[in-house]
């Protein structure tokens, strides 16, 4: 089964009778708290009987229930991975380390072009095309936030569109500042956010902030899925797959390049006439 064990879920959901795609909806409802209730609670949730919440399991692959709960549990334990469990994991600086100078180049190849093609190849073509078209909509309000280093992202992605478009701001880090531009949200805002494993809760609280406003939401996050997500209108996944003890974040530079390409077709002679007048202004104030 490939990404997490909730994509396996909502994927087989087909393939399952209707008694065992209640207690697939239950679960992935509640995921992944609910996994780990008694199988009773879980069938009188799903209003079907306990041997259908076995034959649901053994249905996905499992020999029981334990052994899902046990999966999910192990799942969970790699999407809270600290950089200090990743560099143990990896077993970096011991005498055998896979890192080396002599091999670097090579394992960093075999290592990040495979997760750069698997995360091109899985984002999802509906919810990219939805991103399109809400940074490309002139008429709404566009505010970038980022966290520890993922803020990197948010101010590459915002500078692009900053070129292309106007009305996009990043979401001031002071705390009187960030709490008056929360509660000015309105339908009219797009709101990109950017959280990782060791997600942030303040991106969760931002969400769902935005989606009170009746705004809109923009996630990247890791193929775990931050708890963001839960409230966003868009998620871009990607591979964090790397040689160090911290994430990678290069697949998710190539999304933000390939959306930022599919802002300017949107825009077309748009963004053309608004990086023409930016280079004037650049020009005129010696800013080039």
């Amino acid at each position: 089964m490939t990404g997490t064990i909730a994509d396996g879920i909502r994927a087989n959901l087909g393939a399952l009778s209707p008694a065992e795609r209640k207690v697939a909806r239950t679960l992935l409802a509640g995921y992944p708290s609910a996994v780990f209730e008694t199988v009773a609670v879980i069938a009188e949730r799903a209003s079907v009987s306990t041997p259908t919440v076995l034959r649901f399991a053994a249905r996905m692959g499992y020999q029981g229930f334990p052994d899902l709960q046990a999966a999910v549990r192990s799942e969970l334990d790699v999407r809270n991975a600290s950089p200090i469990a990743l560099y143990e994991a990896a077993g970096l600086g011991g005498d055998h380390d896979p890192t080396s100078t002599a091999g670097l180049l090579e394992h960093s190849n075999a290592t990040f072009a495979p997760a750069l093609a698997q995360t091109l190849a899985e984002v999802p073509p509906h919810d990219f095309q939805r991103a399109v078209a809400l940074l490309a909509d002139r008429k709404r309000h566009i505010t970038l936030a980022g966290g520890r280093f993922t803020h990197l992202l948010a101010q590459y992605l915002g500078l692009h569109l900053m070129q292309l478009r106007e009305d996009v701001r990043f979401l001031p880090d002071r705390p009187v500042e960030r709490t008056a531009a929360l509660a000015r949200l309105t339908r009219r805002d797009v709101v990109v956010l950017f959280d990782y494993r060791r997600y942030e809760d303040d991106k969760t609280a931002i969400a769902q902030l935005t989606r009170e406003a009746a705004g809109k939401t923009i996630v990247f996050t890791d193929p775990w899925l931050s708890p963001a997500t839960a409230h966003a209108d868009v998620v871009l996944p990607s591979q964090v797959g790397t040689t160090a003890p911290y994430d990678s974040l290069v697949p998710t530079l190539a999304v933000i390049e390939v959306l930022i390409a599919g802002v300017i077709n949107t825009l077309g002679p748009q963004a053309h006439e608004q990086l023409r007048h930016n280079e004037e202004v650049a020009r005129r104030t010696g800013m080039v």
